[in-house]
């Protein structure tokens, strides 16, 4: 059974499997960043928000399987997940979308 993510998750990193159901318009205000909705079981959905400075965009579309880690943050809609790219600076091993045996970083 999938645990709901809340408050208390914010910071972590995180590695969840789901079902891309629904794509979003690039978030273009700083950074840019790919945005999709997964369904990773049990009514339960997280936003990615993957930096395309960063990263290569996935090559995604609706209903494909995506296996994501990154750091994941709460709000008011029940949390986000960001940082699913290496680490600039080298501190952090960072995240990932694998998408098609092929990390996206």
């Amino acid at each position: 059974m999938i645990r709901p993510f809340g408050k208390r998750d914010t910071g972590t990193w995180i590695e969840v499997k789901g079902f891309v159901r629904r794509l979003l318009s690039d978030d273009d205000d700083g950074s840019r960043h790919q945005r999709f909705i997964i369904n990773i079981g049990n009514r339960t959905t997280l936003l990615i928000a993957h930096n395309i400075d960063l990263a290569k965009r996935v090559p995604i579309g609706m209903g494909d399987r995506v296996h994501v880690r990154g750091m994941f943050e709460w709000n008011d809609l029940g949390g986000l997940v960001h940082w699913t790219h290496h680490d600039p600076l080298g501190v952090e091993d960072g995240g990932y979308v694998r998408y098609r045996q092929r990390d996206y970083r």
